[in-house]
């Protein structure tokens, strides 16, 4: 998997692309990955994700921002295992959360990502002030030429999973609950 920091300025290619933080890449995360790596093979493009660095919610309130489960080299590399040809990562500063929602689309997915098809979760926002939503994305793509499609939120024993569902589990010592919505055993890496 290609990484990049930042966004071209013009894309080389057009791509199948997905926009999210991706912590723990969850089963959620899976499914969604699963449908952008199938639309990408059936395209001929490559798989693209774009992500951002520290987490918004880092950026807005750090001292109530949630415990990460997994360190950006980690989210790569499960990135990387789900199939993904390339990753973006946008630094989240105080340039990027003042960014319109118009300007978004046209700066950086239309022009820096060429994006062809996109995939989003069915509670993405983006834009200053969350004011981007899948209709906008919609009227976009039919003017600019690209597919959107969004993933309904997926449910195991009737929770949803998320990643502040994972980071309750954890919480709770219930390491094996953790283990169903991440479909896998959790694991943290770092330097002794």
């Amino acid at each position: 998997m290609q990484v990049h920091r930042g966004i071209p300025e013009q894309a080389d290619t057009a791509a199948v692309l997905t926009i999210g933080n991706f912590d723990g890449v969850h089963l959620g995360h899976q499914a969604l990955l699963s449908l952008l790596t199938d639309k990408a093979r059936e395209l001929g493009l490559p798989a693209v994700v774009l992500t951002f660095e520290p987490h918004p919610r880092e950026y807005f309130s750090p001292a109530d921002a949630p415990a990460r489960l997994a360190s950006l080299r980690e989210k790569l590399l499960l990135l990387a295992t789900a199939g993904v040809d390339r990753c973006h990562i946008c630094r989240f500063d105080a340039r990027l959360a003042a960014q319109s929602a118009a300007s978004f689309i046209d700066d950086t997915l239309v022009r820096g990502l060429g994006v062809r098809h996109l995939y989003i979760g069915d509670d993405f926002r983006f834009g200053a002030r969350r004011q981007g939503n899948f209709a906008m994305l919609q009227e976009a793509g039919a003017r600019h030429g690209f597919g959107v499609e969004s993933m309904p939120t997926l449910a195991v024993a009737g929770e949803r999973v998320s990643s502040s569902a994972v980071r309750a589990a954890l919480a709770e010592g219930d390491l094996a609950h953790a283990a169903r919505l991440l479909g896998r055993p959790y694991s943290i890496a770092g330097r002794v």
